[in-house]
């Protein structure tokens, strides 16, 4: 072979593989790169959630003002600084206002393609707002008590809180991908529950496209995060339903398609008898941790296993950032650990306002640690 041949072969080669070495670079790069900075910022802000012992703390506080005051060096000092009445709802509110801030601190420092889906997240208010606001106005109550100040349509649920009629409400969400299952509700097609269902199987919906629209671990990490999600929702759905011995057909109907569950499982889960034996079926799932600590806790109280498999869905979150450190499970994990940090911050508010003492205090909160 002539050496000119051989000088040609070996420079189409090498500009093969620095082709290649360009491409892997810059596919690395856009993986990466982008969440260098948000997810540094986010393990500082992670370093500022409260321990075990501060809450402790906290529920020492005795009265409203000192528990105010305990939360005067923190990141809560903003929100809890100038309020115009000292009660247990009036700083749940000011504690809400915090999580929407932190939510949208999430969509503006993540990298556009997966700041969308904090955005999707924040939709599940909407939900949660619209199912509460409307079977309050169907079991004639003040609907404006049940409203939340989070997700993305906050004045338009405020707004049916204050409407006269039920036919106003959906002038209120004409547009919206609400309106049509609300127009069935009104023409008695479907019941409160089964509208609240509507809403939450058309969110999960989008929450799974989106996932799969991704690529490489940021599908993988949505994707479990959203089926560890369903999988939550219809398992409390079964566990209710079993303590009021409801049928299979009738369960089925209120399940959110998707999740990681095995579908003959599922289906072994919806005929069996009792709570009881319902649990004793998940015993052989990958959630038997889950009620390693509290299955005696849930026969009566199905609000047990909800802590619990929030507990577990953080650690998995959190496994996921020790293995993809630079990817979307860092913030997924942190807005996790923000929403039970403030729900426990709520509870300790409430308790303090109703007068039970420090040590009852701790020993509630205590259970959701």
């Amino acid at each position: 072979m002539e050496v000119g041949t051989i000088t040609a072969l070996l420079d189409t080669s090498l500009a093969v593989i620095f082709t290649w070495i360009a491409y892997k670079t810059g596919q690395i790069l856009w993986k990466y790169t982008p969440y260098s900075y948000p997810n540094a910022r986010i393990k500082a802000m992670e370093a500022r959630l409260f321990t075990e012992q501060k809450l402790g703390e906290l529920a020492e506080s005795k009265t409203l003002n000192n528990f105010v005051m305990n939360l005067e060096d923190s990141d809560y000092k903003p929100y809890l600084g100038n309020l115009t009445s000292l009660n247990a709802e009036a700083i749940d509110k000011a504690l809400e206002v915090s999580l929407a801030d932190t939510y949208r601190l999430m969509m503006k420092i993540l990298p556009k393609r997966t700041r969308v889906f904090f955005q999707l997240l924040l939709e599940e208010w909407d939900i949660r707002n619209i199912s509460s606001v409307v079977k309050a106005k169907l079991r004639g109550e003040v609907a404006r008590d049940y409203v939340h100040g989070l997700g993305t349509m906050v004045e338009k649920v405020k707004a049916m809180a204050e409407a006269k009629t039920l036919e106003e409400i959906l002038v209120i969400l004409e547009g919206t991908e609400y309106e049509e299952p609300y127009q069935r509700l009104l023409l008695k097609e479907i019941t409160s529950e089964e509208f609240e269902t509507e809403l939450y199987k058309k969110h999960y919906s989008k929450l799974l496209g989106y996932a799969a629209s991704r690529k490489a671990e940021e599908k993988k990490i949505l994707e479990e995060f959203v089926n560890l999600k369903i999988d939550k929702i219809n398992l409390i759905t079964i566990l209710r339903a079993k303590v009021h011995r409801l049928s299979a057909d009738k369960i089925r109907k209120s399940l959110i398609p998707g999740g990681r569950m095995n579908r003959r499982t599922l289906e072994t889960l919806l005929n069996v008898e009792d709570i009881e034996m319902a649990l004793a079926e998940l015993d052989s799932t990958e959630y038997s941790p889950i009620l390693k600590d509290v299955r005696d806790k849930v026969v009566g109280d199905i609000s047990a296993f909800e802590r619990a498999f929030d507990k577990y869905i953080q650690q998995k979150m959190a496994e996921l950032t020790r293995f993809y450190p630079l990817s979307i499970a860092t913030p997924v994990s942190y807005i996790l650990q923000k929403e039970s940090e403030i729900r426990k911050l709520k509870a300790i508010a409430k308790l303090i306002e109703d007068g039970l003492k420090p040590e009852i205090i701790k020993g509630i909160v205590g259970d959701q640690l």
